[in-house]
């Protein structure tokens, strides 16, 4: 489906990142995959994707907090596929903390890391795009793009922002051939859901076990982890031609969090 396509996916060396780039080129995509690790881990994973696929896939090192340095990924993208027609915007990071005890440094890396990012990488792919008159725009926000949780004021703010983004750049390139979408994950089990969990237990004096029977699946109706697949698979969805009509929306997969 999407043979002749190359996708650029931030924050994907491991969780909803990984899964989407591995789905991507398991229809034939070429692959940027992006993130933090060690860097025999990434090689490895890069590797992974094309002796699984038969697609080339290369390894960008971006830092997310800088924007010249994402608009670099982007354009080496270009030059070493010849476009980038699938952008993910997929790099988060999360603190959990009360709102007068949040580090200021924190607050400003989960704003530049899971907001302005995508500003930087939409910014720097559209021209593209445009060009090619075909492209498709993949935010990666969260429920808490749509309802809130106590304790976590910077991601809240960050994913509602991404929400805007996504509905404002939908209506600028609605007539250009080009769909820009938001997928809103419920608790997936990733390891930046696992790495939160310290932080909760500490900010609401919980255990592990209490964190994720009466604080995440709670919040799920399903009592159950969305799973990576089950994100993935939606992403690709939003690239077929199925879904051209659909832009500028906020899509929970959430096991019915928002429908509360």
């Amino acid at each position: 489906m999407l043979a002749n396509k190359t996708a650029v996916v931030t924050g994907s060396t491991s969780g909803i990142g990984l899964g989407c780039a591995r789905a991507f080129a398991a229809q034939g995509a070429n692959v940027v995959i992006n993130g933090l690790g060690d860097a025999d881990e990434i090689e490895q994973t890069r590797a992974a994707i094309e002796a699984d696929f038969g697609v080339r896939c290369n390894y960008s090192p971006a830092n997310m907090l800088h924007g010249e340095e994402i608009a670099g990924m982007i354009s080496d993208a270009e030059k070493a596929f010849g476009s980038v027609d699938i952008l993910v915007n997929n790099a988060g990071i999360q603190h959990v903390s009360p709102l007068d005890e949040f580090p200021i440094e924190k607050w400003d890396a989960i704003i530049a890391i899971n907001l302005s990012s995508a500003f930087h990488a939409i910014r720097a792919a559209l021209p593209g795009m445009k060009e090619r008159g075909w492209g498709r725009v993949i935010n990666t926000a969260s429920a808490h793009a749509l309802v809130a949780s106590p304790y976590k004021a910077a991601y809240v703010a960050a994913k509602h922002g991404v929400a805007g983004l996504t509905k404002t750049v939908a209506l600028e390139v609605a007539e250009q051939g080009i769909t820009v979408n938001a997928i809103c994950p419920g608790y997936v089990w990733t390891p930046l859901v696992e790495a939160q969990i310290p932080d909760t237990m500490k900010a609401r004096n919980m255990t592990e076990e209490e964190v994720k029977k009466d604080v995440m699946l709670k919040a799920q109706p399903t009592k159950e982890f969305v799973t990576v697949d089950q994100v993935a698979g939606y992403a690709v969805f939003l690239c077929s031609d199925t879904a051209s009509a659909i832009t500028g929306s906020i899509m929970p997969i959430d096991g019915g969090w928002t429908a509360q």
